[in-house]
């Protein structure tokens, strides 16, 4: 039977043995958790995969080619991890990516989002549990975070953002930790999950900036400037390690340290062309970049877990009941908060939200990253507010109802029917139709059509494209003599493709075969076919 207790104006279950109950569930929280999360996890993949929108994102499709190109190809290897997007994704890929189902299915790279959703919502109960809040503030905040239908549509897919939520939220748990304890093994966890943050995305870089300001400001209090210096030399080495390898990287591999910041492919090149074209609206106006990411924020958590999660952080920063360190150090779960604000405002991320800035969707996801703040927020507000926790978690449940009942996920649109998403299906189905049997490489710019070569079906070894060294020099100076195809968006030259074949004289030799809306297929002419080089010549390139 069930029974309203007027003392704690909280619903609860008699039963018998009942403290028994509670204590068994209390003491296996977390492997219930555990379990109950797997199964929400898988069900939710096979759901999204099943309805064909696993692969919606164009990104989703070119982050499981990076990691299809370092095990095979023309020139496998890790120099094909690229300088653009960081490492760590697409080297968890590797030990699976290898096999055919892993790829296409995108399973290969949803394994690991899948994993950091679970990773994610145990941190969240963790975390609330450390700051002294009981077990139902704990499930009520891993609810935000699971029942958030965004959260369970991105976990499903090869995008990057659980695992930079996950190892974020890892970093700040252990930075909380360290404040409240002093312990310096908490410190060195903190900089270990808030380096792979930084081997992840850039938001991490910033996490990484905004976590060595706490660590500095912590210990200086406490202990002088001399400690404080110290104490942050240590923080850093291990915390910006994955800053300075890429650093490296980019100098060993691309002879520029900055080449991911500043290349032809960086995402500063793609803002230069839309600021050109007049739609990088937020750049250099504050209040426009604050109603962007607000706006996109609201659409991802729902305004009322928004409004609510903000109350929440309120009376966290208020409550004199936790340690003045530990208020301040959970000031670093706004850093995904001030990073997208900031990105936007200088011109360094583009995020369209329709209606508000451009006339479509665009990057909206970003929004997501304040997911797990705003649930250890609202966990700790109803752990506080007891005679309003019926309320709030009755509403919850109401709101959280609705955006199931309605479907409700700006991501999907996003990938879907927003700029995120190529619908690349006829060229595709093309290549796989009519260049599959046939002997012969087809040349691609994988920066402008991953999509392409995912979606074809073809192995990679069947295309040239950027990465693949003396092929990709020499198909684009002499294309005749070693593409038999040619995937490019004709007169476009931001389609290196195009660029560079356009200017040869081999060029002429093609007969425009196929037109469509993302790119057109030109074909070797019949005459010139027997000159083709159909055959992998260079070995061992570096």
């Amino acid at each position: 039977m069930i029974r309203f207790d007027k003392k704690l104006f909280a619903l609860e279950l008699v039963i018998p043995n009942k403290n028994m109950f509670f204590k068994f569930f209390e003491r296996h929280i977390t492997i219930i958790l555990l379990f109950v999360l797997t199964a929400i996890s898988t069900y939710a993949y096979v759901y999204y995969l099943q309805n064909g929108l696993g692969l919606s994102y164009n990104d989703a499709r070119s982050h499981l080619d990076i990691g299809r190109r370092v095990v095979e190809g023309l020139k496998p290897g890790l120099a094909q991890l690229g300088s653009v997007w960081l490492p760590l994704p697409h080297l968890l890929m590797v030990p699976t990516i290898w096999n055919d189902f892993m790829w296409h299915s995108g399973l290969a790279g949803a394994l690991q989002s899948m994993i950091s959703f679970v990773a994610t919502a145990l941190l969240i109960a963790l975390f609330l549990k450390r700051l002294g809040v009981n077990l139902l503030g704990q499930l009520v905040g891993v609810f935000v975070f699971v029942a958030n239908i965004n959260i369970l549509y991105l976990q499903s897919t090869a995008m990057t953002e659980l695992l930079l939520i996950m190892t974020m939220t890892a970093g700040v748990y252990e930075l909380v930790m360290w404040h409240k304890t002093n312990n310096i093994l908490n410190l060195i966890k903190s900089s270990f999950w808030i380096m792979l943050s930084t081997l992840n995305r850039y938001d991490g870089w910033f996490l990484f900036l905004v976590a060595m300001g706490l660590v500095f400001l912590q210990t200086w209090k406490k202990k002088g400037y001399k400690t404080a210096e110290g104490v942050v030399l240590l923080f850093a080495t291990l915390g910006g390690l994955g800053i300075m390898l890429w650093l490296l990287w980019n100098q060993v591999i691309f002879k520029d340290a900055l080449y991911f910041a500043f290349g032809p492919y960086s995402a500063r090149a793609q803002q230069l062309q839309l600021d050109e074209a007049g739609v990088l609206a937020s750049k250099g106006d504050i209040l426009l970049s604050l109603k962007i990411y607000f706006y996109a924020l609201a659409y991802n958590s729902t305004l009322f877990i928004f409004i609510l999660g903000t109350f929440g952080a309120i009376l966290m920063w208020l409550d004199k009941k936790l340690s003045q360190e530990v208020r301040i150090a959970t000031l670093a779960l706004w850093a995904p908060f001030a990073f997208n604000i900031l990105a936007l405002f200088l011109g360094f991320s583009v995020l369209f939200v329709q209606g508000i800035s451009g006339n479509t969707w665009f990057n909206v996801r970003y929004g997501v990253m304040m997911m797990p703040s705003l649930a250890i927020f609202i966990g700790y507000l109803v752990y506080r507010i007891v005679p309003l926790r019926p309320v709030i978690i009755g509403l919850i449940l109401f709101v959280t109802f609705f955006m199931f009942r309605s479907a409700d996920a700006v991501t999907i649109d996003d990938a879907r029917v927003g700029s995120s998403q190529k619908n690349v299906t006829e060229v595709s189905g093309w290549l796989n139709k009519y260049a599959k049997d046939e002997k012969g490489f087809i040349l691609i710019s994988a920066a402008s059509h991953d999509a392409i070569i995912f979606s074809s079906g073809l192995p990679m070894g069947k295309f040239i494209h950027e990465g693949t060294g003396a092929y990709w020099e020499s198909a684009t100076t002499a294309p005749d003599r070693w593409a038999r195809w040619i995937v490019m968006r004709t007169n476009d030259n931001n389609d290196s493709s195009f660029k560079l074949v356009s200017k040869t004289s081999g060029y002429k030799l093609y007969n425009l075969v196929a037109k469509y809306p993302f790119a057109d297929i030109y074909e070797l002419k019949e005459e010139y076919i027997k000159n083709l080089q159909t055959d992998a010549v260079y070995k061992n390139q570096r």
